[in-house]
């Protein structure tokens, strides 16, 4: 069986070793005639060390690098573009080994350092507020090149800040639930002891409305957190600025999030936009209150609008956001306002991936 093993793993060529599991990484180094301990130690520098090419390997013999680079490969995502607010906001326009730019945001808030990943490179949904809306769905991305994300602006972060991360939100580019297995595979190494080791309570994972994915996320009694980018209170307003209302309307959506519930005791929180004399009057304040009443949500986040350039879309005066406010806090509706940041940089998802490089 060895040589067989060895010929198979060999005439895929190059395959992305991280695609292997521990189990497979074994059993090629022990078919290589290689001791079992070389797999964990290939593992951490995968996996704990993030180690980019086998070069790195230095406790590894220079005859097993050369095997696994001739076996392997091992694409990682690289930083093209970096803009730092004066805010502390740093937003980073990364490269994909064939060439594709995905973004990731690094936002800090009080004791909180928040890495914002994405999940696909540009996105199907075509919501109309949203830069990536209208760029046009490439690929999605893999497992790896999601933690690559992650321990991209981990390490900004540290450089910068002084400080590590201690959050991560799935709200960058893409629809994670059109991503399922690829995002939970990038989870499982995140939250991992032998990967980043972060406990899912400190991620979130954020989505359009994809009520199928939601009960699968419910079944599958994930314990990471929920977030619905809702934007509008009732099916009309969503359809026009979110055309994934019209098969996930929000009765299907309100079901699925009771079944995730019910499935894993986690409470969710609604995302909404505030969008000037769209959504933000009185009635919409009442429609959102009877969304919330009928969901199990611990928070509505309302967040201030950023601007982009394909949009006519603009966020409501503080006086209008403050009435808004107000009207959630008198129907006893647990609401934060979420201030907009990196107003100074393209801030906005999908903005500094539609750039071209000679603007940096």
């Amino acid at each position: 069986m060895g040589l067989d093993y060895l010929c198979r793993m060999n005439s895929s060529a190059n395959r992305n070793i991280r695609e292997l599991d521990f189990e497979e990484l074994s059993q090629f180094l022990e078919e290589a005639g290689e001791k079992k301990f070389r797999a964990r130690q290939v593992w951490d520098w995968l996996w704990k060390h993030h180690a980019h090419s086998f070069a790195e390997m230095t406790n590894l013999s220079r005859e097993l690098r050369e095997r696994l680079g001739t076996a392997f490969s091992l694409p990682a995502l690289t930083v093209d573009a970096t803009q730092y607010s004066s805010d502390g906001t740093i937003k980073s326009r990364f490269r994909t080994h064939d060439g594709h730019k995905v973004e990731g945001v690094m936002i800090p808030s009080a004791e909180r350092f928040t890495a914002c990943v994405s999940s696909q490179i540009g996105c199907s949904l075509t919501c109309k507020f949203c830069a990536t809306g209208y760029m046009e769905k490439r690929r999605n991305l893999q497992a790896d090149e999601i933690v690559d994300e992650v321990v991209l602006v981990g390490r900004q972060c540290q450089t910068v800040h002084g400080k590590k991360l201690t959050n991560i939100v799935f709200m960058g580019m893409g629809e994670p639930l059109l991503n399922y297995r690829q995002v939970m595979g990038a989870i499982e190494r995140i939250t991992s002891p032998d990967g980043l080791g972060m406990s899912p309570r400190r991620i979130t994972v954020s989505t359009a409305g994809i009520a199928k994915m939601i009960r699968q996320l419910g079944d599958d009694k994930v314990r990471f957190h929920l977030a619905l980018s809702l934007h509008a209170a009732n099916d009309r307003k969503r359809n026009e600025i979110m055309p994934i209302n019209g098969s996930n309307d929000i009765r299907s959506l309100v079901d699925a999030l009771n079944h995730f519930y019910k499935q894993t005791g986690t409470k969710v929180t609604l995302e909404y936009i505030l969008f000037d004399g769209f959504n933000d009057g009185p009635t919409d304040a009442e429609e959102l209150t009877r969304i919330y009443r009928q969901v199990p949500a611990d928070l509505v986040n309302i967040i201030e609008y950023n601007p982009i350039d394909n949009a006519s879309f603009q966020k409501p005066d503080e006086q209008k956001t403050a009435a808004f406010m107000a009207l959630l806090e008198r129907n006893r509706v647990n609401a934060r306002l979420r201030k907009s940041r990196g107003r100074d940089i393209d801030a906005a998802c999908g903005q500094l991936a539609n750039k071209e490089i000679q603007a940096f």
